[in-house]
């Protein structure tokens, strides 16, 4: 793997460096000391996934993600000092196009790394999903079953998608009448932060999934698990390891298809993201009756997942995120007082 690493602290690009080199099938194709230099390089020489600080002198991390996924797109992973502490500039590179957060690995006690084969298996990971064009999961064919409870409102995105997901969620108004479920790929440790994030642009209230909470509407669930979640009857949500072949955990098309078989009805929505994670789905939720959407190609940071699912015939209409938005808040109505 060929990894280019962007870091202004001399000292965190020699940790960072022998834990690339660690492993003989890695090399450090360059290093940036700024932005500005990542964005540069990216055009010249583009590596397999880029290493990319957050807070640097000149352009910041934010800034040089959004230049790179716009210019030459290639798999970003953010490592940061302390991700907590960047929270908000975390989810803005993740909204342009980021794939994953990890904070950076320290020199420890007697010269040991602390942290670099967490961040090893993170960039095996985003390398893994920015390459993965597997078969979708989704079974069409799956008889629906009798469903109660709301309708629901299911969001698929990847890469890119935290903005877009929260721009879908600034056309709903108040007392929104149906549940929201959201599956977006993001390492469980920092689903938390997400749903806080998002709780921020939108007056439903968001919260992470749990086993056994049930739908309910004007409220937003957000996958939160290495696992995959899934609707069962009595608009129940639960975790699942199976299928364990998925390379992406939580899957868009297992919640999808499970939301064919138990959903009262409602719509499907695939944003921006690499893959075509979503695809199959979606056309299941079609089947049953949804009405469903897919993200435009304009708006999109990467148009695989939302390409994928209109070249199957499973998006009934094409906009952009607020428009999708907008189209979702007139097809549930608030009711009147």
């Amino acid at each position: 793997m060929r990894v280019g690493l962007v870091n202004d602290v001399p000292m965190a690009v020699e940790v960072l460096r022998r834990i690339v080199v660690s492993r003989p099938e890695h090399e450090v194709l360059w290093i940036a000391r700024d932005g500005t230099e990542a964005v540069r390089e990216c055009a010249r020489r583009p590596p397999d996934v880029v290493l990319m600080d957050l807070v640097m002198p000149g352009m910041d991390g934010v800034e040089a993600t959004r230049r790179i996924m716009t210019d030459s797109p290639c798999p970003i992973l953010v490592v940061t000092s302390t991700v907590a502490g960047h929270l908000s500039m975390v989810y803005e590179a993740m909204g342009h196009g980021a794939l994953d957060a990890i904070e950076t690995p320290t020199l420890g006690l007697a010269g040991r790394v602390d942290g670099g084969e967490a961040l090893l298996r993170k960039m095996e990971t985003v390398a893994r999903l920015a390459t993965s064009s597997a078969p979708s999961l989704a079974a069409t064919s799956a008889p629906r079953l009798a469903a109660d409870g709301p309708p629901l409102v299911a969001i698929g995105a990847s890469t890119g998608g935290p903005d877009a997901v929260a721009t879908v969620l600034r056309a709903l108004p108040p007392g929104f009448p149906a549940a929201l479920v959201v599956i977006q790929h993001v390492d469980r440790a920092f689903a938390p932060g997400l749903a806080d994030w998002l709780q921020k642009q939108t007056p439903l209230g968001v919260a992470c999934a749990r086993d056994g909470d049930r739908l309910r509407p004007g409220h937003v669930w957000v996958a939160a698990s290495g696992d995959h979640l899934a609707l069962g009857g009595g608009g129940r949500l639960a975790y699942t390891a199976e299928p364990r072949s998925a390379v992406h955990r939580p899957s868009v098309d297992v919640f999808f298809a499970s939301a064919a078989r138990h959903a009262s009805g409602g719509c499907g929505v695939v944003l921006t993201g690499m893959g075509r994670d979503g695809a199959q789905g979606l056309l299941a939720l079609r089947q049953a009756g949804f009405r469903t959407f897919a993200q435009d190609a304009a708006s999109s940071v990467i148009f695989g997942m939302p390409g994928a699912a209109i070249e199957a015939g499973a998006a009934r209409e094409v906009l952009a995120p607020a428009d999708i938005g907008a189209r979702i808040a007139t097809l549930f109505p608030v009711p009147r007082a």
